[in-house]
């Protein structure tokens, strides 16, 4: 039998060896708890935990409370070692990650790692290399960090068909758009107020932009469909075109606009069966489950053929709650050496195809400045009907020479709705199209 079928464990009476590789935020408090809180965890465990090495940049820099003999700034002799059997990836980035992961994976060391941006972009080649050498991959924390997620996906789901996975995955901006919300701020005032919580790097576009939500909705779409999904497979739209007209016009009519990762499997035109992944400002019904989720917290909201609708809902950001994340995989990583099996690897069984994002169906809420003559909302209704498009309601106000359109569609193709808008803005009639931003969970 190879190693990926065949691991008999070390018994309880064999330290299992661990190297945390990174000494940021994350870092310290699981070395920090690890050490604190050994007895526990390794009654957890049912065998002994010991940690061989601590793997940092910068060696002179002073680090309160950490055993010195334990750090060393070269991370691949630590992963080489002999005593090292768990390998605790807390670095960040991305190449330089990729290249420690790989080789502790190679090596035959089990891997604990927070790094989102990792697993969304070489989610293939890492669980290639573990089934190869018959070790683990764990990365609860990547996604919505101490919510768990990513183990029910992989475990408690196993047996039953996910047909839609959609969430707020991103603190700093569910964060900004909750507080444009109950201020009235502007987009750029609350962005900076989240740079100044410490809740948005000083660069913000990671999260602001929708990249960090795509990874993570990547790594979900992975899971729940059993397809390899990329984060270049996600469309992606940030919340920077979102201002404080369009969420108080949400809030009249209703709605609340939310960043959703949004992940799904569905029949296009030509009859095959694919997947989407998406994330994007997204208006949600007030009473939707997800609406209610405020401040910085994460929501995931699952729908199963068998399981009906599972909500995970937390702290999805922030030190502790990763340290959270990451302490409980290094247990279970740590029971696999002690007592042998292996955790769930990657599921691609499925294979299924990514959609096409013009086959994506959803509505929309279009938002335009108008001239405020008869016939206008004949003519703008009559050009939604030429592209396939269905029109829900249509509200008018006027505003002296012109006025301004709102109509929410029912729903309709991407492709479809692109094409209008471009239709749109060369009408006469049509002064601007202010905004057009997706509705869902009607």
């Amino acid at each position: 039998m190879t190693k990926t079928t065949y691991n008999p464990g070390k018994g309880p009476d064999v330290p299992v060896g661990i190297a945390i590789l990174g000494q940021g935020t994350v870092g310290r408090e699981v070395l920090r708890i690890l050490m604190a809180n050994k007895d526990s965890l390794e009654h957890r465990v049912g065998g002994k935990l010991e940690v061989r090495g601590v793997a940092v940049g910068d060696l002179s820099k002073p680090r309160a409370g950490v055993d010195q003999s334990l750090l060393t700034d070269d991370a691949m002799e630590l992963i080489h070692r002999d005593d090292v059997d768990i390998v605790v990836e807390v670095i960040g980035g991305i190449e330089y990650p990729r290249e420690v992961v790989l080789a502790a994976l190679r090596a035959g060391k089990s891997v604990v790692t927070a790094n989102k941006a990792l697993v969304a972009a070489h989610s293939a080649e890492l669980a290639e290399a573990a089934d190869a050498a018959g070790v683990d991959l764990y990365f609860e924390a990547a996604v919505a960090a101490a919510i768990p997620v990513v183990g029910p996906l992989r475990r408690s789901l196993a047996g039953d068909q996910v047909v839609s996975v959609a969430g707020i995955v991103n603190g700093t901006t569910n964060f900004i758009l909750d507080a444009m919300e109950t201020t009235g701020a502007s987009y750029e005032d609350m962005v900076q107020q989240a740079i100044d919580l410490g809740y948005a790097e000083a660069d913000p576009s990671a999260d602001v932009d929708g990249h960090d939500a795509a990874s993570k909705a990547a790594i979900l779409a992975s899971l729940a469909f059993h397809t390899r999904v990329t984060k270049d497979d996600v469309y992606c739209e940030g919340i920077s075109k979102i201002t404080s007209d369009d969420i108080q016009a949400a809030k009249a009519a209703g709605y609340t606009i939310k960043l959703l990762a949004l992940c799904e499997r569905f029949i296009n035109p030509q009859g095959e069966e694919v997947i989407s992944a998406r994330v994007h400002p997204t208006l949600i019904p007030r009473d939707h489950p997800l609406a209610s989720v405020n401040k910085s917290f994460n929501a995931i909201f699952v729908e199963a053929e068998a399981a009906g609708r599972l909500m995970f809902y937390g702290n999805g950001a922030g030190g502790a709650p990763t340290t959270s994340a990451v302490l409980g995989d290094l247990v279970g990583a740590a029971r696999n050496k002690v007592h042998g099996g292996r955790a769930p690897g990657e599921s691609t069984y499925a294979n299924l195809p990514i959609a096409d994002f013009g086959d994506v169906q959803t509505r929309y809420h279009v938002d335009m400045q108008v001239v405020d003559r008869l016939g206008v909302l004949a003519e703008v209704a009559a050009l939604f009907s030429a592209n396939d498009i269905s029109l829900r309601t249509v509200r008018q106000e006027d505003k002296g020479e012109t006025a301004r359109l709102v109509v929410v569609t029912h729903a309709a193709r991407e492709a479809d709705l692109a094409r209008t808008v471009e239709k749109l803005q060369e009408l006469d009639a049509v002064k601007e199209v202010t905004s057009v931003i997706r509705l869902e969970g009607e």
